[in-house]
């Protein structure tokens, strides 16, 4: 395993927690969150970040740029940074295109996606991601820091495409949970996964990605897990929108549909049931009818 390997985790969350889970018993630890809850003593970046071999950003994409921004002149040169945020930032750009324009080529980095439920890491099940990947020492880096652990890593060159099929799974993960919240059924499950897909493969590619690059892991492999586990953010909101709730309702998905609409990154109309969980955030209390409509007009 990656023993003794000087690692750096921004952000104390749920996956900053599955990390430590994961990675302190074989690493030499440190993790740092803006916001430490009482008990919590964060690491210091001035003195973490110099020694640091890996950084791993359990952050939203948000703060992303800032944070990287300010941290970049502090880590050494032989360091990669890694990512698991699954969202837009406010210009638009996913955490591939913030880890491009911020490293570039200073450092190694890249992005981990796939069916990595938090709370199943902390509870030591198995758990399974793509990495993407730009620079040298990446794959061997990551390969060596979970060894031996339940997080199973594979390698894949579509790091773009990876980033938003795990970005746009969140979007059809509310479809699923209000089609079981209405009752829809296990055919309307099946039709829904294969529609995504459909949908998910022509976006990814509009926005640069590779053809069937949401077949694997980060796209369906991520989506049945989001789509129908009870730990699942992204399904709980479907049920909610299907029962006409209106407040709290946030979530990378939600952001994810408002920041494309606001920036043009892709043409929502363009796809079909990404157009309607976009329709029914908007008015929660016409999923009913509007899920109705949609089916009964596919003939």
């Amino acid at each position: 395993m990656g023993e003794g390997l000087r690692v750096l985790v921004l952000g104390y969350g749920e996956m900053g927690h599955a990390m430590e889970r994961l990675l302190a018993a074989h690493t030499n630890l440190a993790i740092w969150e803006k916001f430490p809850r009482e008990g919590f003593r964060s690491a210091v970046l001035e003195e973490a970040a110099p020694g640091a071999q890996a950084v791993i950003a359990c952050l939203p994409t948000r703060p992303h740029a800032e944070v990287l921004t300010g941290l970049l002149p502090l880590l050494p040169p032989d360091c990669i940074c890694l990512s698991v945020a699954k969202g837009l930032d406010e210009a638009g750009r996913p955490v591939a295109r913030i880890l491009a324009e911020v490293i570039g080529e200073h450092l190694g980095y890249g992005v981990l996606h796939g069916p990595m439920i938090a709370e199943e890491i902390q509870a030591g099940r198995h758990a399974f991601a793509q990495l993407g990947h730009r620079g040298p020492g990446v794959v061997e880096r990551t390969r060596a820091l979970f060894a031996g652990t339940r997080l199973h890593v594979e390698p894949a060159d579509d790091m773009l495409g990876i980033n938003w099929a795990v970005i746009l799974k969140n979007i059809y993960a509310m479809a699923f949970g209000m089609a079981d919240e209405l009752g829809l059924g296990d055919n309307v499950r099946g039709y829904f996964m294969v529609a995504a897909l459909r949908e998910l493969d022509a976006i990814v590619q509009t926005m640069g990605g590779q053809a069937r690059t949401p077949y694997h892991l980060a796209g369906l492999g991520d989506l049945v897990t989001t789509a129908t586990s009870e730990h699942s953010h992204h399904h709980t909101l479907g049920r909610r929108l299907a029962r006409g709730e209106r407040e709290d309702i946030d979530g990378e998905g939600v952001r994810t549909l408002a920041m494309a609409r606001r920036h043009g990154a892709f043409d929502i109309d363009a796809y079909p049931l990404c157009a309607l969980v976009e329709a029914v955030i908007r008015d929660p209390g016409s999923a009913g009818q509007r899920m109705h409509a949609f089916l009964d007009a596919l003939g």
